[in-house]
């Protein structure tokens, strides 16, 4: 099967689409000399790059695998060079400040190339991956010194960075992390402890390291506010190497092309990051701006997946298919089923409002940060509180599911190696795990998000929305509003039920900014193409339905708790 073929000109209308284009990125003071004739030649270089560099790698990158022996870690080959040739090209700082040694260009443009970087090669992707948030948490929380040592280094991806949270009796709940921070004379800290699970823990893709690491001093509390955030480098200034081990990479289900690593601190030589005790805030810059990169990395898995299905169902001849009318030789291909057009349209339904949403994210993170009106900052700050958990737990639940689904257009060739679809399924699997398990994500967005400020936030951001929607949309919102509603009520008499619909909640919500984004690509003359028309209508025969089965869910899940005996009130 072909390598995965990014698609500019595509991605170029879908930014339009989501009002993330040249001109209105061009309003803001940091992008005034972005025109549409950069934006198209950055996204064709980073398809070319994409195609031609990264995406080859991809079956070497799962049959090899990253090898570790005796401490060390080799990547798959190919790997090095291919990051190499990608740092020193400048693709890791498209987003970071100039003064950081970064390109000062919008975010959206990197959440594209990382959508495509993800779909081609997730296992190579996982390498730069968390590059951004390393370099936002260092750019806001390190000290002066810190900052003059990494900031440019990991700006412009000529070292990578680690997150190193999870530990084995501490997984989601960072409460439990032990990892000791000893403070020494030198005002530095001794770390000691194991850190599981750390992607590209150990590699040789660069010369060093930065592993960022949650740790707890001598008199921390418990729980998470006692945590606070350290830097340790694999290699200090003066060349000698700290006292970081890798005991082991794991074994997984896919992504054999990332070394997901168990680290050990012994004593290992580290400097503070932000205050004590703060370190989750320093934390969650990173987290956060991984969640949306998770998100693309769901639609991109979706779109490679597709991409093979797609073609399978363009030349693979079986029974003639039972509602065409061609005649010629074309009438047997699998393509012409219905049964396999419902997977193909579902999937581009899903895919394309996918990327209008993470586009449109993309630039209201640069609103937040750049928009020189308060107000529309705080819009702004909005729109990616709410919709940043939806992303990253719908669409990677999609992109495993659909990938899924695309590997049913093969039939028993998908289930061998040799057309490649099994691997995007066993590597798309992970990202419903990682950064927040999917249900996390649910739970933050309807306990902490929707019904924290009794429906307030998100309400707004729901009158926007429907000034755009189609009127099946609009009272498709106005369900949602009643089953908020009933929410509220419900929590009062059964504390644990925003818990136990937390997942259909987010999915509801997903559904309704899938019609939204469909709305505004329907807007569009060329939306008329059957390129377009094919996947709208997959939308409300196939996907939308979906709506009324989460709804009921949460409509007799609340009735059962005004039934029931009062309980003790949400706190």
């Amino acid at each position: 099967m072909p390598h995965y073929q990014p698609q500019p000109q595509e991605a170029l209308f879908l930014m339009q689409q989501a009002g993330a284009d040249a001109q209105a990125l061009g309003q803001l003071p940091n992008y005034a000399e972005v025109d549409e004739a950069l934006v198209q030649q950055v996204l064709q270089e980073a398809a070319r790059f994409v195609a031609e560099v990264v995406a080859p790698l991809q079956e070497v990158g799962d049959r090899v695998g990253a090898q570790f022996k005796d401490g060390q870690v080799t990547m798959p080959p190919g790997f090095r060079q291919a990051y190499q040739d990608f740092w020193q090209a400048g693709w890791p700082a498209l987003s970071a400040a100039v003064e950081d040694g970064g390109q000062g260009l919008p975010s959206v443009l990197e959440a594209v190339l990382y959508e495509w970087l993800s779909a081609a090669n997730h296992g190579w992707t996982m390498a730069p991956g968390l590059l951004h948030g390393a370099y936002e948490c260092i750019k806001h929380h390190a000290s002066e010194p810190l900052k003059e040592q990494f900031l440019g280094k990991v700006a412009t991806g000529q070292w990578l960075a680690t997150m190193c949270l999870t530990e084995p009796q501490a997984g989601s709940d960072l409460g439990r992390v032990a990892t000791k921070a000893v403070p020494q004379a030198d005002g530095r800290y001794a770390l000691s402890g194991s850190k599981i699970f750390i992607s590209g823990g150990e590699h040789d893709l660069t010369d060093n390291i930065v592993h960022l690491v949650l740790a707890r001093l001598p008199d921390a509390p418990p729980g998470p506010k006692g945590l606070s955030l350290f830097l340790v480098p694999k290699f200090y200034e003066d060349g000698s190497r700290s006292a970081v081990h890798c005991e082991r990479i794991e074994e997984k289900m896919g992504l054999h092309g990332s070394p997901t690593c168990v680290l050990r601190f012994d004593a290992a030589q580290a400097s503070i990051v932000g205050e004590p005790g703060k370190g989750l805030n320093a934390m969650f810059v990173m987290m956060n701006a991984a969640r949306l990169h998770v998100a693309l990395q769901g639609i991109g898995l979706l779109d490679a997946a597709w991409q093979k299905a797609h073609a399978y169902a363009q030349e693979r001849r079986q029974m003639r298919a039972p509602t065409t009318t061609r005649a010629d030789a074309q009438a047997d291909l699998i393509g012409e089923h219905p049964a396999v057009r419902r997977i193909l349209d579902s999937q581009r339904a899903w895919i394309d409002g996918g990327r209008v949403l993470a586009y449109r994210t993309a630039l209201e993170l640069d609103l937040a940060r750049h928009h020189p009106d308060a107000q529309r900052r705080d819009r702004a700050q909005r729109w990616c509180s709410l919709i940043t958990p939806v992303l990253k737990s719908a669409w990677t639940e999609q992109g495993f599911a659909g990938a899924s689904a695309c590997l049913q257009v093969f039939g028993g060739h998908g289930y061998v190696r040799e057309w490649g679809i099994e691997q995007i399924v066993r590597d798309a699997r992970v990202a419903m795990i990682y950064e927040g398990t999917n249900e996390i994500q649910a739970i933050d967005l309807l306990v902490r998000k929707v019904l924290a400020d009794e429906g307030q936030a998100l309400g707004a951001l729901l009158g926007e929305l429907e000034m755009t929607m189609p009127a099946a949309g609009r009272e498709r919102i106005e369900q949602l509003r009643q089953a908020s509603a009933e929410l509220l009520a419900g929590r009062r008499q059964d504390a644990a039920l925003p818990h136990a619909v937390a997942d259909d909640y987010l999915r509801a919500l997903a559904l309704v900014l899938l019609e939204w984004a469909w709305a505004q690509i329907g807007v569009a003359p060329s939306a008329c193409a059957p390129r377009w028309q094919a996947p709208a209508q997959a939308l409300r025969r196939h996907v939308l339905p979906e709506m009324g089965m989460r709804l009921q869910i949460i409509r007799d899940r609340c009735q059962e708790a005004m039934q029931a005996r009062p309980q003790a009130a949400a706190v």
